[in-house]
């Protein structure tokens, strides 16, 4: 009898230093113990430093966001070297690398000006700062994976952030790998009874949502349906447990300024 095949784990994209990769300004890391030692057994992590991968090197200036007008922008803390455009054009690429290499989520580093998810200090030109920010590679990343379960590492301290996120990841691998091929509407109706039986049998608004956009897909195009599923079942998703009661309110991100 062959062996059983074993499923690839899910690719999780990850800031390097969080893997203990001495990537950091001073030369350092923030090596997270769950991160690699536990939940690195059950995905491949896809690292990356944009600071580094820009060419910035280690160790480095460091760096923040400033507001100006009505811009932010990406500059050195001392020289003022101004990193915004690079690190942009840099983000759009890496992030098209990524898509290509089917990421199923992300983990960002916290209150990094260039991979914080949210709330990332912005400083005014009178060095007072609001957490209004987003990293800008970190926003490269979601402009171009919007539907991509993403977290920061300050988030995954709390076990039900962890649990979900997982949940999240897992889910979008499974869509993802429907969708990727060649699809019909009967076969999506039949996805559908699955998945939601199985994993939304705590939410009948969802269920009932997502069965209307399954019914809908003879008359949409291909895109469109992809897009209103995925982005539908994974807000069902967020927030919630998966070996608990549900009722846990869903984290609702804002988009910080540009």
């Amino acid at each position: 009898m062959p062996p059983m095949k074993v499923p690839p784990r899910p690719r999780v994209g990850i800031s390097a230093c969080l893997l203990g990769q001495k990537v950091r300004y001073d030369g350092g890391h923030k090596r997270d113990p769950f991160l690699v030692d536990v939940l690195g057994n059950s995905v491949t992590y896809v690292p990356v430093c944009p600071e580094v991968e820009v060419g910035m090197g280690t160790p480095r200036e460091p760096i923040r966001l400033e507001r100006h007008g009505t811009r932010i922008r990406l500059v050195g803390v001392e020289s003022g070297a101004d990193h915004t455009d690079a690190m942009t054009r840099f983000a759009d690429r890496r992030a098209a690398a990524l898509e290509a290499l089917d990421l199923s989520g992300y983990i960002f580093k916290k209150d990094s000006p260039s991979c914080g998810l949210e709330k990332v200090r912005v400083f005014a030109r009178s060095g007072a700062a609001t957490r209004s920010g987003r990293g800008l590679f970190a926003r490269g990343v979601m402009d171009r994976l919007p539907l991509l379960p993403v977290e920061d590492e300050g988030r995954l301290a709390d076990p039900r952030v962890r649990e979900n996120f997982l949940g999240r990841v897992l889910a979008y691998r499974r869509l993802k790998k429907f969708f990727d091929r060649r699809w019909t509407p009967e076969m999506l109706a039949r996805f559908h009874a699955v998945e939601a039986s199985l994993h939304l049998a705590h939410d009948s608004k969802a269920r009932a949502e997502l069965g209307r956009i399954a019914a809908r897909s003879k008359s949409r195009p291909p895109t469109e349906t992809v897009a209103r599923y995925i982005k539908r079942t994974l807000a069902a998703l967020e927030g919630r447990t998966f070996l608990n009661p549900p009722g846990t309110k869903p984290v609702v991100r804002g988009t910080p300024p540009r």
